[in-house]
């Protein structure tokens, strides 16, 4: 018993500190925090009020036109700049001799993987409510149930981006060299989402892609909380649960990845 309780504080110890350490180097570096918001929001009202004004007729059930459509598009870039770019902290921690330290400690690497993505995700959770408050300007008035969902969502998304980020950082040992890939791969995804049109709508050769995409069950299931009331399933994915279920497969993929790059590289430095 007491050789279990060792080895589980062991493992969660690493965890909670290295989660911290991510939180407190985020919110000491603002412009990362301005940078995160700023950016979805400056979207939402430009490009939401250039396509609206393309687009006039209503396409959501509220009946408030495309600004209203592409705000739950634009709360999943919030996620996604701020899960995938807080894995920056990795190269960071590589430069500095952190990350070796921690790789060499008697830490293990589920302690390591695990402390980094609840770290980010954590973050990009945090992010995303800030963002979901401006909710009701885009003309959202869910109930407690519908929120409650909308962060469980929210959280699910989180994670799997934030070890999406973590398995694509550990390769690389520059940060612009991060930056560059990322955002090829970023954009790309954000956009086969669903975000500017659904699946339903797309052509026959762009479903596949889209299918493939973690983010099109994300924000399928953000988009089914967010109208649980009145309850417009959005079409060609599953509801609600079978999207978070799908979202969190993509996540625990992910993750499994992370951690086999993370032991093979503790192999090869220490072999």
């Amino acid at each position: 018993m007491a050789a279990s309780d060792t080895r589980s504080s062991f493992t969660w110890l690493p965890i909670f500190t290295l989660m911290s350490r991510e939180l407190v180097r985020f919110y000491r570096q603002r412009s990362r925090v301005v940078g995160a918001l700023l950016t979805p929001l400056i979207f939402w009202i430009f490009l939401g009020s250039g396509l609206g004004a393309a687009f006039p007729a209503p396409v959501t059930p509220g009946g408030k036109g495309f600004l209203e459509f592409f705000f739950p598009g634009n709360l999943v870039l919030v996620l996604l700049f701020t899960a995938i770019f807080s894995t920056i902290s990795i190269i960071e921690d590589r430069k500095e001799g952190f990350l070796q330290s921690v790789l060499v400690a008697p830490v293990t690497r589920s302690g390591l993987v695990g402390g980094k993505v609840l770290g980010g995700a954590t973050l990009a959770l945090i992010q995303g409510v800030l963002f979901l408050a401006l909710a009701p300007l885009a003309g959202f008035h869910f109930s407690g149930v519908g929120f409650a969902l909308a962060l469980l969502s929210l959280g699910i998304m989180s994670l799997t981006l934030t070890a999406l980020g973590f398995a694509c950082a550990w390769h690389f040992n520059s940060m612009q060299g991060y930056h560059s890939v990322m955002n090829v791969l970023l954009f790309p995804m954000w956009l086969m989402s669903g975000a500017f049109f659904p699946v339903s709508n797309a052509p026959l050769w762009l479903r596949p892609i889209m299918y493939l995409n973690p983010l099109t069950y994300g924000l399928a299931s953000l988009k089914d909380a967010l109208y649980w009331e009145n309850a417009p399933r959005v079409m060609g994915v599953p509801g609600y649960w079978g999207s978070l279920l799908a979202t969190l497969g993509f996540g625990l993929v992910f993750y499994i990845i992370a951690m086999g790059l993370v032991s093979r590289r503790t192999k090869e430095d220490l072999g």
